[in-house]
């Protein structure tokens, strides 16, 4: 093993080892609300939330960056994703994203992703003009991801992500960095059993700056008029932990036949700072890698209860892939995916996205 790969395979074991204080909180309820920058939390890519993301063992190529970088790893030359989410369909918010990541050398791949939120016109209002009337404005949510993993060995693969946050209004702007670092291990005849373990959304603590935070006033003895900014809470990062496993179900002995059918069962415990923690299931059934259905389910405390439940999510979720190989050397492919996530209120979550491997 080259001394590169010892130094990250420590950056990144050290990376999980050193965030372990935020497994002491986690899953605590009394901290729910706490944290910002939530859109941290929201999975942008069709295949992966079509089952509930409990593939984050086995997670492969760019959706990987959002459940575990260290998944990009198996990029085999250039994959390109688009990706638009009807999020909370009726609600007018839309999230749009884009991915390219490119194999460097035998063992390394980069990646890089932008994900936009788009929560439409606001009405501005004031104090005297409590019903609007006055124009919109429009919040603006980014996150920027720049990601690296390679191979240590044929069995296991570590990556981390550097991630740049934003959130903003015309006169208000938040800022924020965050790290993500993760490792997959694959083992067993044709590496059909494989476990993961990341971390998500380390960073500082984030705070809103900007001329909406000011406002002017005159002192009344001297006539001297004046500016002065309030300053607003800072607040954390959702932090998390996944730990996921998986195992691949093949239905033929046959050489040659024995990836036309494929069942894969995924399963994986996340640990949020501030949140419920969540367990989640899934199914993946792949025919001859053309043709993929899925289906998974997420589970939290109170998810039954009308009175006790924090999410609007109820736990299902399901989608399907279509990937058709094209080129001359039939190594070059493209696909569509689409997810479904159920909600207790509006009509569900629906994305759509489409992906390119060169």
């Amino acid at each position: 093993m080259k001394i590169s790969n010892k130094i990250l395979a420590l950056l990144t074991v050290g990376g999980l080892v050193l965030a372990n204080p935020v497994k002491v909180n986690a899953g605590n309820e009394d901290r729910a609300g706490q944290a910002g920058a939530t859109q941290l939390l929201v999975n942008p890519w069709a295949r992966s939330s079509g089952w509930a993301g409990a593939n984050s063992a086995g997670a492969r190529g760019l959706e990987a960056m959002y459940l575990n970088v260290a998944g990009i790893a198996f990029t085999q030359r250039t994959e390109i994703l688009f990706a638009h989410t009807n999020w909370l369909s009726g609600t007018d918010i839309s999230i749009n994203s884009f991915g390219l990541t490119q194999r460097m050398g035998e063992t390394s791949v980069i990646g890089l992703s932008i994900m936009s939120v788009d929560l439409g016109d606001i009405p501005i209002t004031t104090t005297d003009l409590p019903e609007g009337g006055i124009g919109t404005f429009s919040p603006q949510f980014m996150n920027l991801n720049l990601s690296y993993a390679r191979a240590f060995s044929d069995n296991i693969y570590g990556g981390m992500n550097f991630k740049v946050i934003s959130e903003s209004i015309a006169n208000v702007v938040a800022k924020g960095a965050a790290i993500d670092a993760g490792i997959q291990y694959q083992t067993g005849e044709m590496n059909r059993v494989k476990f993961g373990i990341s971390l998500k959304n380390v960073g500082p603590r984030m705070q809103y700056h900007g001329d909406g935070l000011s406002f002017s006033s005159t002192v009344l003895a001297t006539g001297a008029s004046l500016t002065a900014e309030q300053r607003s809470a800072q607040f954390e990062l959702p932090s998390l932990v996944n730990i996921g496993g998986s195992y691949d179900f093949y239905f033929s002995k046959d050489s040659v036949a024995i990836k036309n059918h494929k069942l894969t069962l995924a399963g994986n415990f996340t640990s949020n700072s501030f949140n419920k923690d969540q367990y989640k299931l899934g199914l993946e059934y792949s025919l001859k890698g053309y043709i993929m259905v899925r289906a998974g389910y997420e589970l939290e405390k109170g998810l039954f209860k009308d009175e006790e439940r924090t999410t609007v999510f109820t736990g299902p979720s399901a989608g399907f892939t279509v990937e058709m190989p094209f080129g001359t050397s039939k190594k070059s492919s493209f696909g569509l995916d689409y997810s479904y996530r159920a909600t207790s209120s509006f009509n569900g979550t629906h994305s759509l996205g489409a992906r390119i491997t060169l």
